[in-house]
């Protein structure tokens, strides 16, 4: 059953250059029934989100900067994130942002029991990274389209993809250590679940790959095995350290 989801998005700190990316990535994990984003329009730097509202209906909300230097448009996001929250209309929230302002906001909503999804650019702080249930790097979402293949140069895509680091590859191993079986086999969906568990800024797109398994299946240090279900329907995949020895339990 789909999440029924709150998109609460920061207009400060976010480009619109992704938002059709960013609703598409969204719709993969529930229903954005409300749609929201803050901002004080009446400053030229949001122009750019003007063009995309009506497209995505993505309702603004207008909030001015009283003071200089105190953010109203956290302020605004986190009063309203807490009436739709006790409204029960929802059962999940995707935060938009790059901002730490928004990490006691997202603890307190997976208290509550909804499901916390974050959006943000790489400068994203950590805390708030790991306050989320899952997290998605804004850049990852670049279109594939002609257009922004044109518009951007190959070094730049190169920098948006990160290299497998030895660090990685102990948090992969440790993880498929933590799930496996005697024979140290572990069902690769129990992996990717552990994966974001433990890390929630895991996602295979930021080493290059759509899916988890073809990130697995490029690193030498693990194999991967293809089985049928008890039914003969569907190959499940499993995977292992290479490097370990596996002796079967008698």
């Amino acid at each position: 059953m789909d999440l029924n989801l709150a998109v609460l998005i920061d207009g400060d700190n976010i480009p619109s250059a992704y938002v059709k990316e960013m609703m598409e990535e969204i719709a993969k994990y529930g229903n954005p029934t409300i749609k929201r984003i803050y901002g004080d329009w009446t400053n030229p730097r949001l122009g750019k989100w003007k063009n995309v509202l009506l497209e995505n209906a993505i309702t603004p909300i207008q909030q001015y900067g009283y003071t200089q230097g105190k953010n109203a448009t956290d302020s605004a996001m986190i009063i309203d994130a807490m009436d739709i929250l006790y409204s029960g209309k929802v059962n999940g929230f995707c935060i938009v942002s790059s901002d730490s302002d928004f990490t006691r906001l997202a603890t307190r909503l997976r208290e509550a029991g909804m499901q916390v999804f974050g959006i943000g650019e790489r400068k994203t702080p950590n805390p708030f990274i790991v306050a989320c249930d899952k997290f998605i790097y804004i850049e990852i979402l670049k279109s594939q389209s002609e257009e922004a293949i044109n518009n951007t140069s190959q070094n730049d895509d190169k920098n948006q993809v990160d290299k497998i680091t030895p660090k990685d590859l102990r948090f992969i191993a440790t993880t498929i250590e933590d799930v496996a079986d005697d024979d140290g086999w572990a069902f690769l969906g129990d992996v990717g679940s552990l994966l974001q568990k433990k890390q929630p800024n895991f996602d295979s797109r930021n080493y290059g790959f759509q899916k988890l398994t073809p990130l697995i299946n490029s690193i030498p240090h693990f194999e991967i095995e293809r089985r049928e279900d008890s039914k003969g329907r569907n190959k499940l995949i499993y995977v292992r350290i290479k490097e370990k020895k596996h002796k079967k339990s008698k």
